[in-house]
């Protein structure tokens, strides 16, 4: 029989062979590079599952099959390659259903395997029968059944192929009696587009448009990590002297250290980043949909800029003036276009080539000024916040401000970190405390914006980069729908640093309750115990932190015996109830009562 060595150095059947469709399945998966799965194991696979580790597959058993998911989407969004998740028929495969669609707003090339009901019990309501397909339409870019075991490599290769070409998920649905049989196949090669920089009209008319700016300002989104294209964005920054934001949860998408870098966009973000857009006669939009959460007000300011004339570059057509009215669309990579619009523009005297050192000043004004604004916001100043914190002041413990814990977190993370953040109020009051030099290395939720997301991510994230450290942020609500992952971390040596913010409350819900419903507290509230006794219980390390003097050094303990000693933490900061800004302010309004007995609850 004729073999064919892959890229890492495994083989995999070449032409036509006899073999199972168990076989067909697991041979394609290796032909695509697979070599880690996610998910827990059951019958419905397990003739698979049998042959996985003779062909190199490690099946990382989870705690819950969401953080499998999650731990999948990690993986694909720091390795560039596919994550895999897979899970029992029925129950195993629904609870995948909100990771897979927090992947699908993360454009991660997520592969979800589903094995369902056997054919011959299909419409009978067997025993964890359910219509796997619809649960994920939403949320895929591709759905392939496998309707013959014939056709098992075919799917399964498709499947793999366009979770690369569409950049998002793909499911893969399998009746469970089609792993056996004795089939004749053979295994696809895998395709990768070689994704180009846009048409030639698109990309002269933006050149045109560029040349004549006067105070152009890049955003530089998802599409530069996912291309790997963050030289490319440097390169065209620097030709045009432009400040380069971040789109909204793509910290890692343009260097921290770089002068022209001025910080995020969108909720929590960078007034610096919010106050040069605004003056932005042209704005490049490098890789990002433009997405209405990462552009709404905030911080007081409406600063997206009315009248600039936009270059929106996506490789998805589809994405091209969606959100905002745009002047230039360009379908293309980010890297590619990046690099076609600096040699467009190499040789050209451009108008904004004149005031490149006033720009740089202003530039560095704004940032300094940003700097200092949040080196002296060391508590939130709203009348909530300032009762809250007079509160717990005569309360027995010490208990530390969120911004100051952040800012501390901030100056001992380490190189070459990886930070996965939750969402909630002081995970996302962190966006303007995260800075990364390289790509595929901070980690949010997208506009799925769930709970549960940080910790299996970040474990995932560690599983494709050992080398790297890996920290996770989460509220206590959040923390408490993922913390069992920490099993898994502990049961299969993927050693990470969970960072857990204890201020006993659901705060991003609570904050519309002190905005709209006068404090009327309803299911806001999270005693618990000891989240650092809780991991200690679980095999990991526990530190409870209650000084500010402390945070820096906890966390350099904690990665210390991540990377060197394959120990994972749990480091639980007391945190004061003080509340950030809430997420949307147009998002509710004052309530209205008409009937007698409601009358007080306005």
């Amino acid at each position: 029989m004729a073999e064919r060595k892959t890229g890492d150095g495994r083989t995999v059947v070449s032409g036509t062979a006899k073999m199972t469709p168990s076989e067909a399945f697991v041979e394609t998966m290796v032909a695509n590079g697979v070599t880690d799965i996610f998910g827990i194991m059951g019958s419905a696979f397990m003739d698979a599952m049998d042959i996985f580790a003779p062909a190199g597959i490690r099946l990382v058993p989870v705690v819950h099959e969401q953080g499998a998911a999650h731990m999948a989407d990690g993986y694909a969004r720091v390795s560039g390659r596919h994550g895999v998740v897979i899970g029992q028929n029925g129950p195993g495969i629904s609870n995948c259903v909100t990771a897979i669609a927090a992947a699908f707003w993360a454009h991660s090339p997520v592969v979800m395997i589903t094995p369902e009901a056997g054919t011959m019990g299909t419409g009978l309501g067997g025993f964890q029968e359910a219509n796997q397909l619809p649960m994920f339409q939403e949320f895929t870019k591709y759905q392939a059944h496998v309707n013959n075991p014939k056709r098992m490599a075919e799917y399964t290769a498709r499947a793999f192929d366009r979770a690369h070409a569409e950049l998002g998920p793909t499911q893969l649905n399998i009746p469970r009696d089609f792993f056996y049989g004795e089939i004749e196949t053979e295994i696809p090669e895998p395709q990768r587009l070689d994704r180009g920089p846009g048409g030639e009209k698109s990309l002269a008319q933006a050149a045109e448009l560029l040349a004549s700016a006067e105070f152009p300002v890049i955003i530089s989104g998802g599409g530069v990590v996912m291309s790997d294209g963050v030289e490319e964005a440097k390169a065209l920054a620097e030709r045009l002297g432009a400040p380069v934001v971040n789109s909204y949860q793509h910290n890692d998408s343009f260097p921290a250290s770089h002068p022209q870098w001025c910080g995020p966009l969108g909720y929590q973000g960078s007034k610096a980043a919010m106050k040069l857009i605004s003056q932005a006669d042209v704005v490049i939009a490098l890789g990002t949909r433009l997405g209405p959460f990462g552009t709404l007000p905030q911080h007081g300011m409406d600063y997206w800029p009315k009248n600039a004339k936009i270059i929106q570059i996506d490789a998805d057509h589809k994405m091209l003036g969606l959100v905002k009215k745009i002047t230039v669309g360009i379908c293309g990579d980010a890297k590619a276009a990046a690099a076609a619009l600096t040699e467009r523009l190499a040789d050209r005297t451009l108008a904004c080539d004149a005031t490149r050192g006033e720009r740089a000043d202003r530039t560095k004004a704004e940032k300094d000024a940003w700097e200092e604004e949040l080196s002296a916001w060391t508590h939130e100043k709203d009348p909530y916040s300032l009762d809250m914190i007079a509160q717990q002041e005569q309360e027995e413990g010490n208990w530390l401000h969120p911004r100051q814990v952040l800012r501390e977190l901030e100056k001992a993370m380490p190189p070459r970190v990886m930070v996965s953040t939750d969402i909630g109020n002081i995970n996302s009051v962190a966006h303007s405390y995260l800075r990364f030099e390289e790509p595929r290395s901070f980690f949010a939720p997208m506009s799925f914006g769930n709970c549960g997301y940080a910790l299996p991510t970040i474990i995932g994230a560690k599983a494709a980069a050992m080398d790297r450290p890996a920290v996770a942020y989460a509220g206590d609500g959040a923390w408490g729908m993922s913390m069992g992952e920490i099993m898994t971390a502990v049961r299969h040596d993927i050693p990470v640093t969970a960072v857990v913010f204890h201020n006993r409350q659901w705060g991003a819900e609570k904050k519309n309750q002190v905005d709209f419903y006068d404090r009327r507290f309803v299911a806001g509230e999270l005693e618990s115990e000891s989240f650092a006794g809780i991991a200690q219980a679980m095999g990991a390390d526990g530190v409870v932190v209650d000084k500010l003097e402390d945070v820096g050094p906890a966390l350099r303990k904690a990665v210390d015996a991540q990377m060197n000693e394959g120990r994972t933490t749990v480091i639980e900061i007391m945190c004061t109830r003080e509340l950030g800004d809430p997420f949307r302010r147009d998002a509710l309004s004052k309530p209205v009562r008409f009937l007698e007995k409601y009358q007080d609850y306005v």
